[in-house]
């Protein structure tokens, strides 16, 4: 017959309850069970049960299993347990061995949190001083007893993690690395940016002369205020003219932001955090060589230590070189490293970009129905409500590489052959500036 999945009581449970009154047997014995059956019953079929040996066998049942766990612990544990997919003596074989390939990632994770406390410990070594059978216990007891005998189990446990975990991390380690070096080198040697950063320099204190005075530079959170800034007539911001100046004097400034690589991708990253993590690596590894050495130079960790040290020796080098370029390029767009953030930095970049490229095509636009020869007409401001609304908030693209195999590596090496340029940084005489102010003025009146 099938199961009836119900949670049966004891018989000590049952004592001074209503299921002591009550006389199942004698119900059995009036009823003719035979259609029950023919309705109810598997396709295995067994012997029939002798019930009047049910309760006997019951009574006389083997003792109650010791336990040497919490109930839930031992629960958890035996579900663990069952996603090894194999025998708790090959588990604890394999960790004693370091065999990753007996045990995976997800698994150690998992067990990592079944290490024995002092209190099982405890309760183990009084167990055993009795003399008492492990027969006894449950499975997942007997399992602690033996997971307990490991050596060094915690280190075991710990150096298997980190080298299953070891090929992912210098990835993703090296990919955000690569973004900070890429993103902070290009932008400090774009010799196009700076030119427009200078023209905007130039409108701006053409803007600002009679009431603020020349400056000499301005605060690159600055260049979302373009947007802001509209004509007269407010049918065009600040950027619009910057840009429509850029395409008829200076065309050769256009594809400027084809400079700059991954500023999207280093917006998102936290150098602080890599660079704490490229020291966990450092201690890891310091950890498995020791480990190493009290193993007597045990074969999967040598193997291990030697072809994981040339990876770690290029983030090492990788974090240097990214924490260097990105202080170098903070400064040198006059702001400081330790109070600006790549989340901060490299955003208004690619904040700048985007507004850009859209202004080009509501200047083209604009200037299409001007002429006659465009197809539909002018689009709502509603674009730039967009760009003026992403002003408020970051990206949220995920981390990932960019281009084919190998392409961040190319630019990279391009980007490190180039010496770092820094602006003269030289404070113009105010004579300078009234010219190029009256040479603005003159542009834009041609």
């Amino acid at each position: 017959m099938p199961l009836f999945n119900w949670q049966a009581l004891k018989p000590d449970q049952v004592e001074g309850t209503v299921f002591k009154e009550l006389d199942d047997e004698h119900v059995l014995g009036e009823l003719n069970m035979e259609g029950f059956e023919e309705q109810f019953k598997t396709r295995s079929q067994t012997a029939p049960v002798d019930l009047g040996t049910l309760r006997v066998r019951v009574v006389h049942k083997t003792p109650s299993r010791v336990p040497l766990m919490d109930p839930n612990r031992a629960k958890n544990l035996a579900i663990t347990l069952r996603k090894a997919g194999t025998t708790p003596a090959n588990i604890c074989t394999a960790i004693q061995t370091y065999n990753q390939e007996a045990l995976n990632l997800d698994f150690l994770e998992l067990l990592e949190r079944f290490l024995p406390s002092d209190y099982e410990l405890k309760l183990i070594q009084k167990y055993e001083s009795e003399g008492r059978s492990l027969e006894e216990l449950g499975e997942e007891d007997r399992f602690m007893v033996q997971f307990s005998k490991i050596p060094r189990l915690a280190q075991r446990i710990s150096t298997l993690a980190f080298m299953g975990n070891f090929p992912s991390v210098i990835v993703s380690l090296q990919t955000q690395l690569n973004a900070i070096i890429a993103a902070s080198m290009s932008i400090q040697s774009s010799s196009k940016l700076k030119k427009i950063l200078e023209i905007i320099l130039a409108f701006g204190n053409y803007m600002n002369s009679s009431k603020r005075g020349a400056a000499y530079g301005f605060r690159l959170q600055s260049l979302d205020l373009l947007l802001e800034t509209k004509s007269t007539d407010r049918k065009q911001t600040l950027l619009h003219f910057i840009v429509d100046i850029i395409h008829q004097k200076y065309p050769e400034l256009r594809s400027f932001y084809t400079e700059l690589h991954f500023t999207d991708k280093a917006a998102q990253v936290s150098l602080e955090g890599v660079l704490l993590d490229v020291q966990a690596l450092e201690r890891g590894m310091e950890v498995t060589r020791s480990e190493y050495e009290t193993e007597a130079e045990n074969a999967v960790l040598s193997h291990f230590l030697s072809s994981t040290a040339a990876p770690l020796d290029a983030v090492v080098a990788d974090a240097n070189t990214a924490q260097e370029a990105y202080a170098t390029a903070v400064e040198y767009f006059g702001e400081s490293p330790k109070t600006t953030t790549p989340s901060v930095f490299f955003p208004v970049f690619a904040r700048f970009i985007k507004a850009y490229k859209q202004a080009e095509r509501e200047n083209e636009l604009r200037r299409k129905q001007e002429k006659g020869t465009a197809d539909v007409p002018m689009s709502p401001r509603l674009p730039q409500m967009e760009l003026l609304a992403e002003l408020k908030k970051r990206q949220s693209a995920p981390l990932v590489r960019e281009g084919k195999d190998g392409a961040i590596e190319d630019i990279i090496t391009d980007l490190r052959n180039q010496p770092y340029r820094r602006a003269d940084g030289g404070r113009r005489s105010a004579k300078w500036k009234t010219s190029q102010q009256l040479q603005v003025s003159s542009d834009i009146s041609l």
